[in-house]
């Protein structure tokens, strides 16, 4: 929310953005969906009948997703700064982009990642069965298998549980190389806790849900050796990263966590299709949306036909001494 602040405070001081030949400020509407998908469809229902001009959002795959048939039966532009499931953007709706690199992207580095530079033969597969923890082992499943890895067993819990003992037990006597884990930092943090107390030597892996400050509070001393993955590139080597960082924290007095960058280039980029288009009208600034060139604070940004963003950055970081620590920058453009 504070990265669209941050993209709509800066045209208003400039002095808005032309609108049928009129200069016009433009006002933030938010809600808060709850990370909850039935919360999302009446939030986009709430934005629909407001008549707003375009929606930068949901946050996570599992609001973005039903959220966006909303947006979309409804001509509205939706712009997610940070959803990466792949089913968000292949329903085939005009409406839908996002500027954060997707699961099968992600997914792909992630699998060849644990095969060709961790050397895991014999892997394991826990997921979350949410949208986004279920989609990412399934890419990540494909990638590891495409690279020459056997999956010794693929296993799942749901996205509140922390006691995973008997479902690692199961996976110990299967002696894997690697478990991934598709899921967030609350579930991610007591799995490695506990492949540790059990004696597993298996290295552990996650996607960008696990590779997070949290994931390292909640795991202490058991977080060292994780790995995992983060779409686009690491913060403070954007391409204009060092002075959004620097803007952020004198604004907002916090330190910018991972979204805010993609919030702002993704409110710019729409704000400017309007420009554009002259109008707010979606129909007619949605071409302009979708033929858009823009070179952000996160680096260069146009779509596909999809909607997704061209070549997206994957970051893959290990913990060391307790601190994420990055191993590889897979994809995006070089930093300025």
């Amino acid at each position: 929310e504070n990265g669209v602040k941050m993209a709509i405070d800066e045209v208003n001081a400039a002095g808005g953005i032309e609108i049928d030949g009129k200069k016009r400020h433009v006002e933030l509407l938010s809600e808060d969906d709850q990370g909850d998908p039935k919360t999302a469809t009446n939030v986009a229902q709430r934005f629909v009948d407001a008549k707003v001009a375009g929606v930068i959002g949901h946050m996570n795959s599992g609001t973005t997703i039903p959220a966006s048939k909303i947006y979309s039966d409804a001509g509205i532009a939706q712009i997610s700064p940070s959803a990466t499931a792949t089913a968000y953007t292949i329903q085939g709706f005009k409406t839908a982009f996002r500027v954060m690199s997707n699961d099968t992207q992600q997914g792909r580095v992630l699998g060849e990642y644990a095969v060709n530079k961790l050397a895991a033969k014999r892997i394991a597969i826990v997921d979350d069965r949410t949208a986004y923890g279920q989609g990412l082992a399934d890419e990540f499943e494909k990638a590891a298998k495409a690279a020459g890895a056997e999956i010794v067993k693929r296993e799942f819990s749901n996205n509140t549980e922390t006691d995973f003992n008997a479902v690692l037990t199961g996976i110990k006597g299967a002696k894997p190389d690697l478990i991934f884990y598709g899921g967030m930092d609350a579930q991610a943090a007591p799995l490695k806790k506990q492949a540790k107390k059990l004696g597993l030597s298996a290295i552990v892996m996650g996607g960008d849900g696990a590779q997070t400050p949290e994931f390292i509070k909640l795991a202490g001393a058991d977080a060292e050796g994780m790995f995992a993955t983060s779409p686009g590139t690491p913060k403070d080597q954007l391409a204009g990263g060092k002075a959004f960082l620097e803007k952020f924290k004198t604004k907002f007095g916090q330190d910018v966590q991972l979204y805010s960058p993609y919030s702002y280039d993704a409110t710019h980029i729409m704000l400017k299709a309007m420009q554009a288009a002259g109008s707010s009208d979606p129909v007619k600034y949605l071409p302009k949306l979708a033929a858009m060139q823009y070179d952000g604070v996160t680096g260069p940004v146009s779509f596909d036909a999809k909607g997704d963003i061209n070549n997206g950055a994957i970051t893959v970081y290990s913990v060391k001494n307790g601190q994420w620590a990055i191993q590889e920058i897979v994809g995006g453009a070089a930093a300025k």
